[in-house]
């Protein structure tokens, strides 16, 4: 049997370590993407909501004014 090649091992090894170095950082990516996600989808539910809460409030106020300028023509026009 001949002794293993340490020589010719060396580079492979050199890449198989910078590989699983490469992996590990893609898998730290992906999971901190994944968070990032998450998180701004959560964050765009809350603001669809707010957004709708406004919307309503925006609606009654609009609602509000109009009945009162109604109510200023018919005093107007019987006054």
């Amino acid at each position: 049997m001949n002794p293993p090649d340490h020589a010719s091992s060396d580079p492979v090894r050199q890449e198989l370590a910078a590989l699983t170095a490469q992996l590990d950082r893609l898998i730290d990516t992906v999971h901190r993407l994944t968070e990032e996600n998450r998180s701004l989808r959560q964050s765009q539910e809350q603001l669809a909501g707010e957004r709708a809460g406004l919307m309503a409030r925006n609606d009654q106020a609009r609602s509000r004014v109009e009945a009162m300028i109604q109510r200023l023509k018919s005093l107007e026009n019987n006054g």
